[in-house]
């Protein structure tokens, strides 16, 4: 389970701020369900890229999500930014288990909290893969345990 009770910034130990389009909002006028699982996908891939060395256009070895979980807690309006924490929770031989939490500005508790797993592959056999070790290495930095 990605949320612990009174989870806070600080248990997350990378953070990305992302803003919010306008085209992020629904017809309620907050940032619509779906939304929060691309600032998901931002702050893991942005971090793979800048930290690990992922090249998604022309690596040998592309990590595929296959699991993904949101848990909201108070609503994100436009405009504005967010800022995702990213936290490891868990590195296999060919996988690994993030967890995100979605915080609002000035705010110490998360808007949402979250999941995400990675199956690395070769690009083109499409079969699962050992992570490769300069992802492992930047995945470890961020690894936090296990329950």
């Amino acid at each position: 389970m990605a949320e612990k009770p009174g989870e806070t910034r600080a248990d997350y130990p990378h953070f990305l701020e992302i803003p919010i389009r306008l085209r992020d909002v629904d017809v309620y006028g907050h940032v619509n369900n779906t939304v929060y699982l691309q600032f998901f996908d931002t702050v893991i891939n942005a971090y793979l890229i800048e930290e690990g060395g992922l090249d998604m256009p022309r690596g040998k070895v592309i990590g595929l999500a296959v699991e993904t979980m949101c848990r909201f807690h108070a609503e994100i309006d436009f405009p504005g930014r967010i800022k995702a924490g990213l936290r490891v929770k868990r590195i296999g031989s060919s996988s690994v288990t993030y967890e995100v939490g979605i915080f609002k500005p000035g705010l110490e508790s998360p808007a949402a909290t979250g999941h995400f797993v990675h199956v690395f592959i070769e690009r083109e056999s499409r079969k699962p893969t050992p992570i490769p070790a300069a992802m492992r290495a930047a995945m470890e930095r961020l690894l936090v345990g296990e329950d």
